[in-house]
């Protein structure tokens, strides 16, 4: 039997509604201080300290050059194998940015009582850069990221900086790597790496105050390929000895070639109007490990993130979560979890998927707060078609099933039908990402 019905009206509380808004005029006034020149100052209009600039980049290479390991070996699935070189810019409230530096990769200094340790003052991206079918080699809508990791630093206090100049940086810096570490292969025209901009607060005292000095890097790592299940390992590898008394806990495994997902439950939460959901920072990962952590443990993938007693679907894990259905007045409609209340991060693509299927016109596009109930009355009714996850890391992954509360809601992919909108998309933004389509979006990096 399904969960009763609920209203999809929903009204805010006004707590909430006046936090959200106060949290936001915070971020606005930070990003403000960022000036049309580029140059940023200090709130002191008799102030202005030194912005980022990468024209003043050095760039310092190792003795010797690690060796690129096999797309497919452990190195590489271990996702700890970086590359070369990282980029670090370091940044003081009295002077501002400092000369980016691109120096063999290694290990930071910081001191124990760095406000990073203590008061999660860290903030990062996630992109990747492509080897693609026509030997160039591409950034996929960096300027999305940069505008996201200057909002993500100012929601926590870290230093603004010229977007435009991040950009530079982060373009010299993949230049000087993607000879090695991007090989043109031709029996592989789909290589990457994955890029790791990040900001830490490094100032050496305690106390819960804003950061006077933070540091900047961005380092590349190699990734297997999330999104092709052959290359991940189980889900339910864990089935066997995490069971009380040995025994398997949760659902029957049954052959998927979906993403699994498990509903949280009422007691954890992973965002919340007002909150810092929609910025990239550190905080909103580790508390979600433990859950993440059961649902691999009763054989799934992935948290699917509820919020509030109306069961509102907000992520998938890391990524944004998508829904294709018939909706009740009988059009085709794909919908996600609206931007603007702090709880859903602005995925890149999340915004691409968007973009491509309004230009399409032939699927409604909404964005709103839907519920599990609805989704559970869809699949009830035969009207729903697809679901799918949309990050950085895992791409477009289509959905197998959840399960919500008691219930298995199975999606057509789960029944050994395909998934053919979601994995049209995926080809559709590949295409860009590797040059196979000629697109604003793919933006072409000179290598060094």
């Amino acid at each position: 039997m399904s969960p009763s019905a609920v209203s999809r009206d929903f009204t805010s509380s006004p707590t909430l509604d006046t936090t959200s808004k106060l949290t936001k005029a915070g971020t606005e006034s930070a990003l403000s201080k960022v000036t049309s020149n580029g140059t940023t100052t200090t709130g002191n209009d008799d102030i202005v300290v030194a912005d980022l600039d990468a024209s003043k980049c050095t760039v310092t290479h190792p003795p010797t050059f690690k060796p690129v390991p096999a797309l497919d070996s452990a190195e590489v699935l271990s996702q700890s194998c970086t590359t070369d070189h990282m980029l670090t810019a370091r940044w003081t409230e009295a002077g501002g940015w400092e000369a980016p530096e691109i120096k063999p990769y290694g290990a930071l200094s910081l001191m124990p009582t760095a406000s990073v340790l203590h008061y999660a003052t860290e903030c990062f991206e996630g992109m990747k850069a492509y080897r693609g079918a026509d030997g160039k080699v591409r950034l996929f809508r960096p300027d999305r990221n940069a505008k996201r990791f200057l909002k993500s630093a100012t929601r926590i206090s870290l230093p603004a900086f010229s977007t435009h100049e991040f950009l530079k940086c982060l373009q010299r810096f993949v230049g000087v790597e993607a000879r090695r570490w991007l090989p043109v292969d031709e029996k592989d025209d789909e290589r990457f790496v994955y890029l790791r901009p990040t900001m830490i607060a490094t100032a050496p005292a305690l106390g819960v105050q804003k950061p006077k000095e933070a540091l900047m890097y961005i380092i590349a790592v190699l990734f297997p390929r999330l999104d092709e299940p052959r290359r991940m390992p189980p889900a339910g590898a864990a089935l066997a000895t995490n069971g009380a008394n040995g025994h398997a806990v949760g659902a029957t495994p049954r052959p998927s070639t979906g993403m699994r997902l498990l509903a949280s439950q009422h007691d954890i939460i992973r965002a919340w109007p007002g909150g810092f959901g929609n910025a990239k920072v550190g905080a909103n990962y580790g508390p979600s490990l433990i859950a993440q952590g059961e649902a691999r443990a009763r054989g799934y993938d992935q948290i699917l993130w509820l919020f509030a007693d109306e069961c509102f679907v907000t992520e998938a894990g890391g990524s944004n979560f998508f829904v294709l259905w018939i909706n009740e007045d009988g059009e085709k409609e794909l919908i996600t979890a609206p931007l603007g209340d702090g709880t859903i991060l602005e995925g890149v693509t999340r915004a691409s998927v968007l973009d491509l299927v309004r230009a399409r016109g032939d699927v409604k596009v909404v964005e709103r707060k839907f519920t599990m109930d609805e989704v559970v009355r869809a699949a009830d009714q035969g009207r729903l078609l697809e679901g799918f996850g949309a990050g950085t890391a895992f791409f477009i992954a289509p959905v197998s099933d959840v399960h919500f509360r008691g219930l298995d809601v199975v999606f057509p992919l789960g029944k050994g039908e395909g998934a053919k909108f979601a994995m049209g998309i995926k080809d559709e933004l590949k295409s860009i990402m590797y040059g196979r389509i000629q697109h604003e979006w793919g933006v072409v990096v000179e290598e060094l």
